[in-house]
């Protein structure tokens, strides 16, 4: 869903952890992969990892919508592919078409396909979420996570998926308000509200080169001709005792933020982050007490059904 630590210009569109921050080889000061693609591959696996039980309970909303009878799904912006395989579990009878622009994350995504045994209920498509669906006719369900904000054209883009879409079948836009919520106010003793900080510049960041992050989808989805059944808003936390992973996750987003806020923010608030990225007591990755919040949304909305 709309992803952890968003970046500027992001060169591809992907699902549920979207990480944003991934324009940049982030983070390789601070013990992060040399491979700016394995790091985003790991936010997108442990986003999932760590909110599972949202996506259960999602897509188990998106499945008592839909009903008896679907076959084909399309995951758009399918990234590692963690929304392709909640759907395949939810859906045991249906197969997906996995869109991504980025050919190394489908390569990825159809490498676990093939570990999980699936491969032959998963077929990858190469191509831009704002581009159409080509060759797509007659779609049962099309899942969008925290992919549609990249477009340049939010209506074109929608009808599109509008088109491929059979009369009554669903689309579910998901979306985060932005990177995760990690740190306590005194995270670093000296610079308190470094995370509110952050964020702040961050948004201002975004609005500049991401200007439909934050739409109002359910404006653009009635504008588009859907008809709009649910919105839903999620306010995810996650306290002591964490996860495994969770860390990891944290260290993951904070170090593309703060890579991405170079020279955005004041040099002792990149410092400060340095602290808590830097292998020290402070680190994320030995702290108790992360505190991991997220806001995330759904839509659920129902191209009308052909009327005699």
């Amino acid at each position: 869903m709309a992803h952890p630590a968003h970046h500027p210009r992001a060169p591809h569109t992907h699902a549920h952890g979207q990480d944003h921050v991934h324009g940049q080889q982030a983070g390789h000061s601070h013990g992060t992969s040399s491979d700016p693609g394995a790091d985003l591959a790991e936010v997108l696996d442990l986003d999932a990892e760590l909110f599972a039980d949202h996506l259960t309970s999602v897509t188990g909303r998106l499945a008592a919508a839909a009903g008896e009878g679907v076959m084909h799904i399309v995951d758009l912006g399918a990234g590692t592919g963690t929304g392709t395989f909640a759907l395949l579990a939810r859906f045991p009878a249906a197969r997906v078409t996995a869109v991504d622009s980025s050919a190394e994350m489908l390569t990825r995504l159809m490498a676990t396909a093939r570990a999980k045994g699936l491969a032959d209920r998963v077929r990858p498509l190469h191509t831009d979420a704002g581009a159409g669906l080509p060759g797509l006719a007659d779609v049962d369900l099309v899942w969008a996570s925290a992919s549609l904000h990249h477009v340049d054209d939010p209506a074109a883009a929608l009808t599109g998926v509008r088109a491929a879409l059979r009369p009554g079948g669903l689309l579910a836009v998901a979306e985060m308000d932005g990177m995760p919520r990690f740190l306590p106010e005194d995270a670093v003793a000296d610079r308190p509200g470094l995370e509110i900080r952050c964020r702040a510049a961050l948004t201002a960041l975004l609005a500049e080169q991401l200007p439909h992050l934050g739409a109002d989808w359910g404006a653009l989805l009635t504008a588009a001709g859907f008809d709009v059944e649910r919105e839903h808003t999620d306010e995810l936390e996650l306290r002591a005792p964490l996860p495994a992973g969770t860390g990891r996750y944290a260290h993951l987003v904070l170090s593309r933020l703060r890579d991405a806020l170079d020279g955005r923010v004041a040099p002792a608030d990149l410092s400060a982050l340095d602290t808590l990225l830097g292998g020290g007591l402070q680190d994320v990755r030995q702290r108790e007490d992360l505190v991991v919040r997220s806001t995330r949304q759904t839509w659920v909305a129902r191209r009308p059904a052909a009327r005699p």
